[in-house]
């Protein structure tokens, strides 16, 4: 089993007997939907701590778009639990790239590839996607990778 799955089971735990409602529904979640990710496909199968980031990527990511909705439809208490259900997802997920930081990584995934021009994203994408792999949300990459090929 993976250890940070091990680390959000005896967080459950513990938020549990502190009765710490946002923490137990939000980690619960998590573990369900981490639980539905090792039985989706043929087998079961354990996850990695880099599948179990992905998902709780994915989760944190829907959080936000959540609190997004909610927050144009004027319900901003909604919104509000959204986000703070993002925020502990967050503490499981590695530091996010700054922008200079993930500038850096573009620029040399950019020299490695020899790509220029909008047309050569996708390699681009391939080569710097492994490197920001759980610290940085695929559309804000994508973007930085369109600027830089299109200056």
């Amino acid at each position: 089993m993976s250890a940070l799955k091990d680390k959000l089971k005896a967080d459950l735990t513990v938020s549990l007997k502190a009765k710490d409602e946002l923490r137990l529904r939000t980690i619960r979640m998590a573990l369900a939907a981490i639980n539905v990710e090792e039985v989706a496909g043929k087998e079961a199968r354990q996850l990695s701590d880099d599948e179990v980031v992905k998902v709780l990527t994915k989760e944190a990511k829907k959080r936000r778009e959540a609190a997004e909705a909610f927050g144009n439809a004027g319900r901003t208490e909604q919104a509000q639990a959204e986000l703070d259900e993002q925020a502990v997802l967050e503490e499981y997920l590695p530091a996010q790239l700054s922008d200079d930081e993930l500038g850096k990584l573009v620029d040399e995934a950019i020299a490695e590839t020899g790509a220029s021009g909008p047309q050569a994203m996708g390699q681009v994408m391939k080569a710097v996607n492994p490197k920001v792999a759980g610290r940085a949300e695929g559309g804000r990459v994508a973007a930085i990778v369109r600027a830089r090929l299109s200056a």
